[in-house]
């Protein structure tokens, strides 16, 4: 169902995002990842091409402008399309997490400055190409803390509950367009952030990427009333409950409208 469909995936290098990539690329996708650090991406992209995948390794700063537009370019020029965007790119923001009472309002900005405005320059950038072609899916990763007020996670949190905000707004906006817009929460995994979060502290219970349980997928009413299949509003979320695979599937049935294009 995924094959030669070109996902672009921000913060690929490692974690979560190098997990979809590889998964996705395992189903056929051509896959794209960028990240800031050129040495981590390129060994994620030697293991997705080692099995036998199709892999593009850009390193980039979401937060730069002219870096997105490079991802874009290269990425369209390459490919000839974005098929799927993810914004999976983030940072937990100060560490040892503060209390709001200790927070420097510099670092929260910055923090928004990575999870929330990255994530919607990077959208702005593809959004037209997907218009022009007819469709497309965009993906903001998530998480529980933009809907839970919890003691210390107050930069991290307010930063994610904005851009579930944006990504429910985009879904509203883009109605009719072919375009869709979901916030995916992917649950607690063991990965680098997680760790940084919880210091000294043994995380492997935690869920690994590679077999993540994407507990809410969160898409607005106006999408879901254009004719649209599963996932969608409630049965979205039910079908998330299925492990990794539910990305993989849950992308197939978004991309089957326009699969044949």
């Amino acid at each position: 169902m995924l094959n030669d469909k070109v996902i672009l995936i921000t913060g690929g290098s490692r974690g979560l995002g190098k997990a979809l990539a590889k998964a996705f690329a395992a189903e056929g996708a051509k896959v794209v990842i960028a990240a800031r650090h050129a040495d981590t991406l390129e060994s994620a992209k030697r293991e997705i091409e080692a099995s036998g995948g199709t892999a593009l390794a850009l390193a980039a700063d979401v937060t730069q402008p002219q870096d997105i537009a490079r991802i874009v370019d290269t990425t369209i020029e390459r490919f000839g399309r974005i098929d799927v965007l993810i914004n999976n790119a983030g940072t937990l923001g100060p560490t040892p997490r503060p209390s709001l009472i200790d927070t420097d309002p510099d670092a929260l900005l910055e923090t928004f400055r990575i999870n929330t405005v990255g994530p919607l320059r990077v959208t702005q950038a593809v959004l037209p190409r997907m218009i022009e072609q007819g469709g497309g899916l965009v993906i903001n990763v998530t998480s529980d803390a933009a809907r839970g007020a919890y003691p210390e996670w107050g930069a991290y949190g307010a930063s994610k509950a904005a851009l579930e905000l944006i990504g429910l707004t985009w879904a509203a906006e883009l109605e009719g367009t072919g375009v869709r817009v979901v916030n995916v929460d992917p649950g607690d995994l063991q990965t680098d952030m997680h760790q940084a979060a919880f210091p000294g502290e043994d995380i492997s219970d935690r869920a690994l990427p590679e077999s993540s349980r994407s507990r809410r997928v969160r898409d607005s009413p106006p999408t879901c009333r254009v004719g649209a299949k599963p996932p969608c509003g409630t049965d979205s979320a039910r079908a998330s409950e299925k492990r990794a695979a539910a990305w993989r599937l849950n992308l197939a049935k978004v991309l089957e409208p326009w699969n044949a294009l």
